[in-house]
């Protein structure tokens, strides 16, 4: 059985049910649709109705089936976007607000001045590339179909401007899903509005020669029109998407930009609060980094996720040792309540990045990089104390398990930079020992079995993370134990420090 048959299994009822939310939506859309004939004839619009009711007949079936190719799209491919009503509630707002803007410009400022790459380029950044591209079909025939059957333009332009937004549509779509695609800041968006624009120009002069009746003046004004079109779908896609991040919490580039700043607040507090911890997360972020690339998952979210899963950290940062300072509080503490001290700081850091609506995803790898794995010392300080009597589940993590190759790649690298950081030989065969049984011990305890991640990739993973870890604690020269003076003297000088 495949990921897609299991997910059906799993969430049959929220299928059904979000098959019930496209249906809803598509209410909304016909809804709009009426609107639009009401503005366009406020006093004849019943007039218009009665005499074109086949023509809108064929718009109801042409949504209906556009909306359908939606549904059908995720069910067989990505149901598990249909499983969060959130995110189909995203899709339909952008199709829906993205339609009306396209007829809001059309209507009250030019034809050719619709924002036609505005949906692809908000779907690119808010999903993905392959969704974007399928989508902005699914939009452009919605816009086609709502201008050719409700007849918007008077008889003698709907064979040019209404086929021209086809045309148009796909075009400027297409290839801003893969201009923008290549963006790697909000100001460099702006960018991809200049680009769309060329080849969008060159299509209103191919809808223009057959005409018969060319002049320059017009092909200039259409042309200015076409372009701020262009300008205005980089522009509002500049200026919306943050909205629409904030409003379904979705994670965009730009945004995991954002949230690996050093000015970001939790990543403020962690530096102040558990310096240790900051300094700790530094590198086991490096390490994901390195990882996601080598086996083609997302590095911008990898390090994003390491920034982060230390954060539970924050309650109590004095119970872990790399925030401590010659004085242990576990000391004084039995081993019960000090494993749970510890196997606490994960599901403290999944409520602190949910309250602070951050990313559900790396809110999830918070909770998720122990897995269910004992914590070994205080496992074997109660083990001792007991006499051996002791439950290993008293004293694991409570889970669950990473259910991402993200989530994965943090538990792995988490753990090999603390084991290596305790090594008194980093040699590559140390390191390489170490790495090799926090993965074989993982794989023994289940600790994958809930996420796809392959042999391979793990093999990936441990070569990568011996290779990174072995050039950050490498062994240095002994510094000689002299020191310069103003007059560039050498004078020996006693130091306890060889290590600077």
């Amino acid at each position: 059985m495949n990921r897609n048959e299991m997910l059906g299994k799993k969430y049959g009822r929220r299928l059904v049910g979000s098959a019930f939310v496209f249906l809803a939506c598509y209410a909304v859309m016909l809804a709009i649709v009426l609107l639009m004939i009401i503005i366009n004839d406020v006093h004849g619009w019943i007039g218009f109705i009665e005499q074109h009711y086949t023509g809108l007949l064929s718009l109801m079936v042409s949504l209906f089936f556009l909306f359908a190719i939606v549904y059908f799209y995720y069910y067989f491919e990505d149901p598990e976007v249909l499983v969060h009503f959130k995110s189909v509630i995203l899709i339909f707002t952008l199709l829906l607000f993205c339609t009306i803007l396209c007829y809001v410009f059309g209507e009250f400022v030019h034809p050719y001045s619709r924002p036609y790459a505005l949906f692809a380029i908000l779907f690119l950044f808010l999903f993905d590339r392959r969704q974007a591209v399928i989508l902005n079909f699914v939009f452009i025939f919605a816009v086609f179909s709502i201008d050719l059957f409700t007849n918007n333009y008077d008889a003698m332009t709907i064979n040019t401007e209404v086929y021209a937004t086809l045309l148009l549509g796909f075009i400027s779509g297409t290839i801003a899903v893969f201009v923008a695609g290549q963006m790697k800041t909000r100001l460099s968006l702006l960018l991809t509005g200049f680009v769309i624009a060329a080849p969008s120009v060159v299509i209103v002069l191919l809808f223009q020669i057959p005409s018969g009746n060319y002049d320059i003046i017009d092909y200039i004004v259409s042309s200015g029109f076409r372009v701020l079109g262009c300008l205005v779908s980089s522009i509002l896609s500049l200026a919306l998407m943050p909205v629409f991040e904030r409003m379904f919490n979705r994670l965009t580039i730009f945004r995991l930009r954002e949230l690996t700043s050093t000015s970001s607040h939790l990543l403020n507090r962690l530096k102040t609060e558990a310096p240790g911890t900051f300094n700790h997360s530094l590198i086991v972020a490096q390490l994901c980094e390195t990882c996601a690339v080598a086996i083609g998952e997302n590095a911008e979210l990898a390090r994003a996720a390491a920034y982060y899963h230390d954060v539970g950290k924050l309650k109590q940062p004095d119970c872990f040792t790399e925030n401590q300072s010659g004085y242990n509080v576990h000391d004084e503490l039995t081993p019960e309540l000090s494993a749970d001290i510890i196997r606490s700081h994960a599901k403290d850091g999944y409520d602190l990045l949910v309250s602070e609506h951050l990313p559900q995803i790396i809110a999830d790898v918070a909770r998720e990089h122990h897995g269910t794995m004992p914590i070994k010392y205080f496992y074997d300080k109660a083990n001792r104390l007991s006499g051996g009597d002791v439950n290993v589940k008293d004293y694991s993590y409570l889970g669950p398990t990473p259910r991402t190759k993200i989530a994965a790649i943090v538990m792995i690298a988490d753990s090999s930079e603390a084991a290596v950081r305790s090594l008194a030989d980093r040699s590559p065969q140390n390191v390489e020992r170490i790495v090799r049984g926090i993965i074989e011990e993982r794989m023994d305890l289940d600790q994958f079995a809930d996420c796809d991640i392959t042999q391979k990739e793990l093999t990936t993973i441990k070569q990568t993370i011996v290779d990174a870890l072995s050039g950050v604690h490498h062994h240095r020269v002994e510094y000689p134990a002299i020191r310069f003076t103003r007059e560039r003297e050498a004078v020996p000088e006693e130091r306890e420090d060889k290590d600077e």
